[in-house]
């Protein structure tokens, strides 16, 4: 599908954090002016394909758009020959937009469209898009702790099911534009463990890990909430980020920015990453990518190896694995705490108060995408086999049981939006 099996992802988080100060990653990281070196750089490691986020807070004016702020990156994919997956929402939105408003879905689809045009008018294909960024992440951090805009608590379902209906929108506005495009639907891949002390929880922990975490991908698809209008065609492509952080214990106490401690390495509770992804393969059929995966400081280069592995696995196996993307590829500074910055990146800038100043490799991060590349090989192998293209498709009566359980499912979420929205009423 891309040029290569590893990507690049540019963070290009916008918003209002938990403080209520605007925030503007592509800034802050100084790949707003430094976008043709980077293109040039990743590319010069292998890296011919990114993910890029439009940031939807400046191109959007109470519905008029202008996209001179995208053409730098634009024009830099095109002179480097870089493949580019759209971020069209990251978590910032125009002040002017209502989330929970009616108008939301049809004010998101109109972006969608007008950028869907200014890209096929300006590049060639393939045309590839992540309409809304993490909405699991998103329903959380703004509609039930307040860490982001809208800062609402206790009313996360509700944007989640907004957030399903405006991506729902923007995926079919687009298709207007580009019949072929093709769309990488990101969400956090979780599992979490009861306490060792609190064997009561299992139940809990299985509904998290068996419904949940799946919730936005099932609303996307049609298995929940299907009068939203979903279906596989719009689930498309699973964007699954996952990061060490991705596994914890139920009920651990979370920091100020909502974090709660993951599960140490060596804890035996602890699922390979090869399990998670062949759980995703197994419940959608559809194909697969790791869109974000990191780590921080000294554990990038064994965290890389790590994924490596795992993905070396699962593509001899014949699953239908795209690609890994780096992400963050660049060092960036905390949402909350502007003068924290984390090592995640292969590069780190030179100077936390100037990042356009220069980059520094890390070394460790870079050796182990060298060795990375066997899979590039074993990566157009899998796309030539036939059996790719149906990996892990269910049997009919298994499909027919898992549908029945959804639709029980779905039934029992929707009860629950309505209990939410009584309360209020």
């Amino acid at each position: 599908m891309f040029r290569s099996f590893f990507l690049a992802g540019f963070e290009g988080s916008t918003g209002y954090n938990r403080h209520g100060e605007w925030f503007d990653h592509v800034v802050a990281t100084g790949h707003d002016v430094l976008v043709d070196q980077d293109y040039r750089d990743i590319a010069g490691i292998g890296l011919h394909a990114a993910r890029e986020t439009v940031r939807w807070p400046l191109v959007d004016s109470r519905g008029r758009h202008d996209f001179s702020t995208v053409a730098p990156f634009v024009q830099a994919a095109k002179r480097h020959r870089v493949d580019v997956i759209w971020d069209l929402f990251h978590y910032g939105f125009p002040d002017d937009v209502d989330l929970w408003s009616v108008a939301f879905p049809r004010r998101f689809a109109d972006y969608c469209y007008a950028f869907a045009r200014y890209v096929a008018t300006h590049m060639e294909g393939p045309y590839v898009f992540t309409p809304i960024n993490e909405p699991s992440f998103m329903s959380y951090a703004a509609g039930d702790k307040g860490l982001f805009a809208p800062h609402a608590t206790g009313r996360g379902i509700e944007l989640k099911v907004a957030l399903a209906r405006a991506a729902i929108a923007g995926i079919d506005a687009i298709r207007a534009v580009c019949p072929k495009a093709r769309f990488v639907n990101v969400d956090p891949l979780c599992s979490v463990v009861p306490p060792r002390d609190r064997p009561d929880l299992a139940d809990e922990a299985h509904d998290f890990n068996d419904r949940l975490v799946f919730q936005s991908w099932d609303i996307l698809c049609g298995r929940v909430f299907p009068e939203l209008g979903g279906s596989p065609d719009h689930l498309d492509i699973v964007g699954v980020n996952y990061y060490w952080t991705n596994q914890w214990e139920l009920q651990g106490d979370a920091d100020e920015h909502g974090v709660i401690p993951p599960l140490a390495d060596d804890d035996p509770r602890r699922l390979p990453f090869a399990d998670l992804i062949r759980k995703v393969c197994k419940r959608y059929g559809r194909e697969v990518m790791i869109t974000e995966t990191s780590h921080i400081g000294d554990n990038r280069g064994p965290w890389l190896h790590e994924v490596t592995n795992a993905c070396e696995t699962l593509l001899s196996e014949g699953a239908a694995l795209l690609g890994v993307c780096l992400y963050p590829i660049l060092g960036m500074p905390e949402w909350h705490d502007r003068s924290v910055w984390t090592p995640m990146g292969l590069w780190d800038p030179l100077c936390h108060h100037d990042p356009r100043a220069g980059r520094l490799v890390c070394e460790p991060m870079l050796d182990a995408l060298r060795s990375a590349q066997r899979i590039e090989a074993l990566h157009r192998k899998a796309k030539r086999s036939e059996a790719s293209v149906g990996w892990f498709q269910p049997r009919k009566a298994d499909r027919r049981a898992r549908l029945e359980t959804l639709i029980s499912r779905g039934g029992q979420e929707r009860n629950d939006l309505d209990r939410r929205r009584s309360r209020r009423s």
